[in-house]
């Protein structure tokens, strides 16, 4: 069993016009196997949680504290927090020109695991991982999200995570840009990459339709950088009849 703790977190942006707060206080604990969904109106502060449990070098923490297992996160450099167990996908994959998925799949896997691969397992559960993802063979030998579509962004991620097997993973919106196939494909690939119920998940979305696939155990509505309401699975169907009007002020509602 590991815990993913966020205790009182406040995270700011430097901007032109000066230091601007957008988590204001979020407290939030997830367990091993544990499915938790964020979901909030644009511009809530849901990316730049998981841009700060990453540890994106943009996101200032002014206070309060992310741990491990006991172990202070926020004291980690974005490698150690790989290797201790935190994976993101990203909402916006970045390109890595002259690197082929190949290559920075067995080098992220070394390092994260400390130790090479051995190479004839490895090369298996590359190719048995991307069939069921629906990835055509020659796609190993891309560079990284060069050309890539948006379906194959995401895939790709999700491609990662199985071949990774983190304990923690956080998925920023992983359905968007999406259709209903590859929706189905990306959501069954986080399933398959916790089948054993041992990782937990951090589910950043919209909307609802992911969480037709992905059952989670809690939702947390995030509204201006702090959790607004939280509950169980019904709480998503409410938000889809309802939407996040009620928790907006009345001037951004008019």
């Amino acid at each position: 069993m590991s815990t993913l703790e966020i205790k009182d977190l406040h995270v700011s942006i430097d901007t032109e016009q000066g230091k601007k707060p957008i988590l204001k206080g979020v407290s939030l604990t997830i367990n091993s196997g544990e499915t938790h969904a964020i979901m909030g109106p644009n511009g809530s502060g849901k990316s730049t949680l998981a841009s700060t449990i990453a540890g994106h070098p943009r996101y200032v923490v002014d206070s309060g504290s992310i741990t491990l297992d006991g172990e202070d996160v926020l004291a980690m450099s974005v490698d150690k927090r790989a290797r201790a167990g935190l994976f993101l996908a990203m909402q916006y994959p970045v390109e890595i020109p002259g690197v082929t998925v190949t290559n920075f799949l067995r080098t992220a896997k070394t390092a994260i695991d400390g130790e090479a691969p051995k190479l004839r397992t490895w090369t298996k559960d590359v190719k048995d991982a991307m069939a069921q993802l629906r990835i055509e063979p020659e796609f190993a030998a891309r560079n990284v999200n060069e050309g890539f579509s948006g379906g194959e962004k995401k895939r790709h991620e999700i491609l990662q995570l199985e071949l990774f097997k983190p304990k923690f993973a956080i998925l920023d919106e992983t359905d968007s840009g999406l259709d209903v196939d590859a929706l189905k494909v990306v959501s069954e690939g986080v399933i398959r990459a916790n089948e054993d119920g041992t990782m937990g998940t951090l589910l950043i979305t919209h909307y609802t339709r992911i969480l037709r696939y992905i059952k989670p155990d809690f939702v947390h509505v995030f509204v201006d950088g702090n959790i607004a309401e939280q509950g169980g699975p019904e709480l998503a169907d409410r938000l889809e009849a309802e939407g996040y009007d009620r928790f907006l002020p009345a001037t951004a509602q008019a």
